[in-house]
């Protein structure tokens, strides 16, 4: 029989995607059209819509199969944004501020990949590692790491973990630290709530239109995420095009 899915974690995660392309259009429209918009308290939505969504990846790992797979397929999509957005920098398309070395799908495309080895740790143990991850993230973001003084600085390569040179600029960038710890901490929620693998809210009409449309976002949340930029940036180059 058909696995049934659990409809308000297709939803949560669809509204989080849906925040994510509200957060790269009002980038876009900066980086393209010199257009900065000022959204106030929605700017906190859209900040903190990328690391709700990295919790729900890790609830979301607790109910699911085949991470390793998926986590393998989830990181060459995001290498793949590093390479197109490399060439558009090469070609004087972005701004080298735009690049993506270690975005959203780089990080859960690792999450995705140790989780096979993380589930194996008892709840508590996850628990204190995830806290520890994400205090560990907060401190790294308080610093920068000092320049070396000549030759190549080894450092630059700490990113990855959150530790960053004063000049690290990125366009998408979700280090290890915190967000590993964000993940593990939605395995533990993934554990606690869903553990016998059941909706938390049989009662909701999850086949209304709004929930309807949220649930197919959520469910193709890869999908969309790779074409969005495409189109958005297709859509404003057209604009500025017939102006």
């Amino acid at each position: 029989m058909k696995k049934q899915r659990i409809w308000e974690i297709d939803a949560f995660r669809g509204l989080c995607i849906l925040f994510v392309f509200a957060a790269h259009l009002v980038y876009d429209l900066g980086e393209f059209a010199n257009l900065a918009l000022h959204l106030g308290p929605l700017e906190l939505l859209f900040h903190y819509g990328g690391f709700v969504f990295v919790v729900i990846s890790g609830i979301s790992a607790t109910l699911g199969s085949r991470s390793f797979r998926r986590g393998l397929i989830v990181l060459g999509c995001g290498m793949g944004i590093t390479l197109v957005t490399g060439a558009m920098i090469a070609l004087g398309m972005l701004s080298a501020s735009a690049r993506i070395e270690f975005g959203v799908l780089h990080l859960l495309g690792v999450c995705m990949i140790v989780y096979p080895w993380l589930k194996k740790l008892p709840t508590p143990v996850l628990t204190v590692f995830g806290v520890v991850s994400v205090a560990l993230g907060f401190w790294f973001d308080s610093f920068y790491l000092t320049p070396a003084a000549s030759g190549f600085d080894w450092q630059r390569l700490l990113f990855v973990f959150g530790l960053r040179l004063p000049d690290f600029a990125a366009g998408d960038y979700f280090p290890l630290f915190p967000n590993l710890g964000w993940f593990i901490l939605g395995v533990v929620l993934g554990r606690i709530l869903y553990k016998e693998k059941k909706t938390r809210f049989p009662r909701v009409r999850a086949d209304a239109a709004p929930l309807r449309l949220l649930r197919f976002a959520g469910r193709h949340s890869l999908e969309l995420y790779l074409v969005h930029q495409p189109v958005i940036y297709g859509v404003l180059q057209l604009v500025l095009w017939m102006k």
